[in-house]
């Protein structure tokens, strides 16, 4: 089961009249395969191209090729391929192979599982500005699995994988800001990346978005929105 397909749920429950959200546990660690997808190569990219260009050293090619591998994107799956093309970019510390690998480190795709070498994958690609190494170290910091359980930490890295444009993390670091999680109170922000994450298709914010929007102010919801609308993804590594 992918992690991003498990998403943390709040529920409106009544206590004395007033309505609060509550932060569900997510499902056992031993039922979380926790490993973001990685996208594709693009159709429009030529394998023969890319092969080439990858084998001429260019990392991100190396990196677009490992993910057509493991995807079978435009060619045949192949996990030991996938592999050695992660590996060849991440030799070269390519922020997305880092996180490519350390996912397949984690899971146990085409080696022997090692969390502890996973968690040491993540944050080199997080620390280089991989949206999704930070993705993945902010869920083991939330979920303490490799890591000591750290909400703020976690709080940390969601918060730069949402600047980088992960409708995920998006999600993940608004409800954070709606219950103080990691992270001080802020309604403000919570709508502003809530619904950030619902423009990029994380149906579960678009269910928020009308309670939030109930208990704040005029002023208080025409700036979340002007953030929301000026929004920029930061720039990949």
């Amino acid at each position: 089961m992918n992690k991003r397909l498990i998403v943390i749920v709040l529920v409106i429950v009544a206590v004395a009249g007033a309505g609060f959200l509550v932060l569900l546990n997510r499902q056992s660690q031993a039922l979380q395969l926790t490993t973001a997808p990685m996208p594709p190569p693009a159709p429009a990219v030529n394998i023969e191209d890319l092969t080439a260009r990858a084998g001429a050293g260019d990392a991100a090619a190396q990196t677009r090729l490992g993910w057509a591998y493991q995807k079978g994107a435009g060619v045949k799956p192949d996990i030991k391929e996938a592999l050695k093309w992660f590996r060849k970019a991440a030799d070269k510390n390519f922020p997305d192979a880092l996180a490519a690998l350390g996912e397949m480190t984690q899971s146990g795709q085409g080696m022997k599982a090692d969390l502890a070498e996973a968690v040491r994958l993540y944050r080199l690609a997080a620390e280089k500005g991989s949206v999704a190494g930070q993705y993945d170290l902010a869920f083991l910091y939330e979920s303490g699995n490799g890591v000591e359980k750290n909400e703020p930490a976690a709080a940390k890295w969601y918060q730069l994988a949402a600047e980088g444009g992960d409708a995920f993390a998006q999600y993940d670091i608004g409800q954070r800001y709606m219950l103080g999680v990691g992270v001080a109170t802020n309604q403000v922000q919570a709508f502003k990346w809530l619904a950030l994450a619902s423009a990029g298709g994380q149906s579960d914010s678009g269910r928020l978005l009308p309670e939030l929007k109930s208990r704040m102010s005029s002023a208080d919801l025409a700036e979340a929105r002007r953030l929301a609308k000026e929004f920029v993804p930061r720039a990949g590594p």
